[in-house]
């Protein structure tokens, strides 16, 4: 394998990792926004009093603050 060669499989390589490391991202987006919407379906099958609601939107709020550091993380450049 001359040089050329050599660089464009490591280029290719890199390329692969980034693109395992962006599923494995999206994946964990998922299952975030999975989990607040099991709280907002939750929200509306019960009858909750104000500590629980305060709760909730707690969880949904740090949710919510997790979802953005991911697509931050997304939204990041391949090296």
């Amino acid at each position: 394998m001359n040089k050329e060669e050599q660089e464009r499989k490591q280029f290719l390589e890199q390329q692969l990792e980034w693109c395992k490391n962006q599923d494995h991202i999206l994946e964990n987006i998922e299952m975030k926004l999975h989990e607040m919407k099991k709280i907002a379906q939750y929200t509306l099958d019960h009858e909750l009093t104000e500590a629980e609601v305060d709760r909730l939107n707690g969880q949904l709020n740090e949710l919510k603050s997790e979802v953005h550091f991911l697509e931050k993380q997304l939204n990041s450049c391949p090296e």
